[in-house]
């Protein structure tokens, strides 16, 4: 029975078996011969299909590989497949025809992009079953099979799939290949069934009768779809496995022959497609119509609601209408938005749909256009903004009028504080006792309060102003707004009356005291300089002074002569000070003034000017006898210079000509290194003979030190400068001969070769320094031999030798490391990878030595001396007890590294 809602059991190949069928495609299997079965069913099979084809020319095969021979019928075939003209054949029956005419057959073949392997008209022409039959199921793929396409396969992929689309429903079929799968003929039957029902009744099949299920599928599709019979089922059932080719170009005829069911197939997926499209379109042309339906019905109840301008009589009642409206702008309204913006996006999907649809445009019913609504929600808009402009327009008056009545009662309040207290204030009579400066200070006050006064002239006219607003209004609390408001104003009046009476009583009082003012300004501007000279002369005459020589006292006590001389002319301007104070007093009793207190200008008071003037005369003496001992001081201190220098003057020369003598005898190098040594040795004996005459100097200096004198005028010479010439200056000329005479003997160098050297090392130092720089090294190791040119090799060589000669980079080389250079270079000695060699032979060639080899190889003592320091060696080739001779070799030589 047929399964048509059964779950679709059918499976496709595996990606494995696809390539493993894939391969076979081409590739003519060479076991055929030796399968008589197959090799009968694909005779059968291929002839019938060219047969097929044939007859629509009006011609047929009997025998496959004995008809096509003189190719003429091959051509013939591949003209009718093709629909195209082959060249024209050659008529003859001799062998060389025949042999041209299948050339043109493969030649097209092979241009129709079939790749004929080892197949050639030779072959087809001596009648060669095999190469016939591999010929012809390429044309069968090529033409039959290739062709076919399903869901992205093709050719055989596709034909395959082709068959399990077509038979899913059918439960007892399970198409996985092109040979047992067709066995039981069920398959045939099915696919026949699928496409035409009628012509066979598959309930009624079984599985267990494969002939007469073979047969009926033939027989049907003979007599009904026009396929000829090209297999017998007795052949197929009495096979282990039948043919794949033979199926496969059997079973393409039934996909040639219900191709035409396929593209009615085709056809009714595209009307249900079309079909689909409209029903969306309508579903979404219904969604509008009632989307737009239900935003119309709702902005029509809004307006009216937004058009009421109705005022209320409190704020309350307003700010409720206005929290109303902030409910409808922030609940109601968005989600209309949202529909509003939603049904133009639905219009346009739709329109757009229809558009790429072929179909018309979609025309809303009247009244429900995009237009329309978009004209309905401006005029909701235009009604929302002006019951927006009320709601703000109708609280600002209410807040208008509230404001007003809280303003005026704030700038009554502050009105009413200010005044208080302003008229007794005005009523007082404490000019009668001041002092000018104080009848001043009123009188600025007073200006400042008349300021004041004309500042808040403006608050009363606000205050006024307001209470009259309020009444305009109609405020409701007005009557004791008006008797506030008038109160302030009578109150205002008799504040000025008051003002303008103390002004005249101040300004009275003031010219009796200003004539005494002037006076006491008069004093204190002559005071003031006065009292600051004589504190700045009570200063300088106090003041400690430091000096270093006579000539500095001298003029100490030059200036302090000049400023006794000033003393009788400041006691005048003393005088005349204390005259002004008097005339004051005078003033006062004459007119009968109480003077309130001391000078409003100054905080000099007679007393203090007198008491000032007297200090000033005893500090003079004073300062007389300490300029004087100063004097004395600095005389004694000259002494001691003269003295010392007269000393140092003799000394220094001897010194700096022994130096000199020095000097030339390690430039020049005159005589041997011990005749040079011997020298020196004497120029030191003579320098410590000498010492008494520097002990003195020594004497004469610390004299010097403890009267803290720090210059000398009178010599260049210093007591540091005399004992650090004479210390080093043969110490360091012995040490640098000792030491290359160490060298010359350590490492045999000749007197002639260490002449050459200094004579070579003095000739490049130009400036007699006793070190070269970078280019007079260079230039030095030039004239000995070395190749230091300036190219790539020299300057990487003149890098070298300066890496040794100079460690630290300090771009100068001295005379004792330029031997120990050329003493290296002119002597062996040995290098850390020397040592380590000699290591590597004591340790039989490993890269590590034991305790016992050492102890074997080596004296005892250096044996321990070498096992107490090297280190366990760590590298993978390590047994226990393995020691780095590597790293100790190059501690030995000061190297971190080989």
């Amino acid at each position: 029975m047929v399964d048509y809602h059964g779950a679709n059991n059918q499976s496709l190949y595996s990606a494995g078996e696809q390539q493993t069928y894939m391969e076979q495609e081409n590739d003519w299997d060479r076991d055929l011969l030796l399968d008589p079965a197959w090799e009968k069913q694909q005779r059968k099979t291929f002839t019938a299909w060219c047969n097929s084809h044939l007859r629509k020319a009006g011609t047929q095969i009997e025998n496959i590989e004995e008809d096509f021979r003189d190719g003429l019928k091959l051509m013939l075939l591949l003209e009718v497949i093709s629909g195209e003209r082959l060249p024209k054949p050659e008529r003859g029956k001799m062998r060389v025809h025949k042999i041209n005419n299948v050339n043109k057959a493969l030649d097209f073949i092979a241009s129709k992009g079939v790749k004929l392997v080892s197949i050639g008209a030779e072959e087809i022409v001596d009648g060669n079953a095999k190469m016939t039959l591999g010929m012809i199921w390429s044309i069968i793929l090529r033409f039959a099979i290739q062709d076919i396409s399903v869901e992205e396969t093709s050719a055989k992929e596709g034909l395959l799939l082709w068959c399990q689309r077509k038979t899913a429903p059918y439960k007892n079929v399970k198409i996985q290949n092109f040979h047992i799968s067709w066995k039981d003929g069920l398959a045939f039957n099915a696919l026949i069934h699928r496409h035409r029902p009628e012509l066979i009744d598959y309930d009624k099949l079984r599985k267990d009768d494969p002939v007469t299920n073979l047969n009926n599928a033939f027989e049907v599709a003979e007599r009904y779809l026009d396929i000829p019979k090209m297999l017998d089922a007795e052949d197929i059932v009495g096979t282990l496995r039948p043919d794949e080719k033979a199926i496969m170009t059997y079973v393409s005829c039934f996909y040639h022959a219900f191709s035409g069911a396929q593209k009615a197939e085709t056809a009714a997926n595209r009307i249900c497609k079309v079909l689909a499209v409209n029903q969306e379109n309508e579903h979404l042309m219904e969604d509008y119509e009632k989307l737009a339906s239900d935003l119309l019905e709702w902005i029509r109840r809004t307006i009216p609601w937004l058009e009421n301008r109705a005022p209320e009589k409190t704020m309350t009642e307003m700010q409720q209408k206005l929290e109303d409206f902030r409910d409808y702008r922030r609940v109601h309204k968005p989600p209309k938005v949202q529909e509003k913006c939603q049904l133009e996006i639905n219009f346009n999907t739709l329109q757009t749909k229809l558009r790429l649809s072929n179909r018309p445009a979609f025309m809303p019913s009247e009244g429900r256009m995009v237009s329309d609504i978009n004209g309905a929600w401006h005029k909701l808009e235009g009604a929302e903004k002006g019951y927006e402009e009320w709601l703000l327009n109708e609280i600002r008056r209410l807040e208008r009028l509230d404001h007003l009545a809280e303003k005026f009662r704030q700038k009554a309040a502050i009105h009413e504080s200010w005044t208080d207290g302003k008229e007794t204030m005005l009523t007082q009579k404490d000019y009668e006792t001041a002092t000018l400066s104080e009848i001043k200070a009123l009188l600025k006050k007073h200006e400042a309060f008349e300021s004041d006064l004309a500042a808040h002239q403006d608050r009363v006219e606000q205050i006024a102003a307001i209470a009259q607003e309020l009444n305009e209004l109609d405020y409701y609390d007005s009557p004791s707004v008006n008797a506030r408001c008038q109160k302030i104003c009578e109150q205002w009046d008799a504040l000025g009356s008051l003002t303008q009476n103390r002004r005249e009583s101040l300004e009275r009082t003031e010219k009796q005291l200003e004539s005494i003012d002037e006076l006491y300004l008069e004093y204190a501007k002559r005071a003031a300089p006065f009292n600051n000279w004589m504190e700045g002369a009570m200063e300088d005459l106090q003041d400690m002074f430091i000096v270093h020589n006579i000539e500095e006292i001298q003029g100490l006590i030059t200036a302090h002569d000049q400023f006794k001389s000033t003393l009788p002319e400041a006691n005048k301007e003393r005088e005349a000070i204390q005259a002004i104070q008097a005339e004051v007093q005078k003033i006062a009793q004459y007119n009968g003034i109480k003077l309130a207190g001391n000078n409003p200008y100054t905080t000099i008071t007679p007393q203090s000017i007198d008491k000032k003037w007297e200090k000033v005369q005893q500090l003079v003496p004073q300062r007389d006898q300490a300029l004087q001992e100063e004097l004395a001081r600095q005389q004694s201190n000259d002494h001691l210079r003269r003295q010392f220098a007269n000393q140092a003057n003799m000394i220094g020369p001897w010194i700096q000509n022994k130096m000199e003598e020095i000097g030339r005898i390690s430039i020049e190098m005159n005589g041997t290194l011990e005749d040079q040594l011997t020298h020196l040795r004497q120029y030191e004996q003579s320098i410590i003979e000498y010492k008494p005459n520097i002990d003195q100097l020594e004497g004469d200096h610390q004299l010097i030190q403890e009267a803290l004198i720090f210059d000398n005028k009178y010599t260049s010479y210093t007591m540091e400068v005399c004992i650090l010439f004479t210390i080093p200056t043969c110490c360091s000329p012995l040490q640098l001969l000792t030491t290359i005479i160490l060298t010359r003997d350590a490492k045999g160098i000749s007197q002639e070769q260490l002449h050459e050297y200094r004579t070579s090392f003095n000739h490049f130092d130009k400036d007699h320094s006793g070190v070269l720089q970078a280019e007079e090294f260079k230039a030095c190791l030039i004239s000995l031999g070395y190749d230091v040119e300036n190219n790539k090799q020299g300057d990487a060589e003149f890098a070298r030798i300066m890496g040794i000669v100079d460690p630290n980079n300090s771009g100068a080389v001295t005379f004792q490391a330029f031997i120990d250079f050329m003493s290296r270079e002119t002597t062996d000695t040995d290098t850390a990878d020397q040592v380590i060699a000699s290591f590597k032979i004591l340790a039989g060639d490993k890269n590590y030595i034991t305790a016992e080899e050492l102890r074997r190889e080596l004296p005892p003592d250096q044996a321990e001396y070498c096992i107490a320091r090297m280190a366990p060696y760590t590298g993978p080739d390590a047994v226990p007890g393995a020691l780095d001779y590597m790293s100790f070799s190059t501690a030995l030589y000061g190297e971190s590294d080989l």
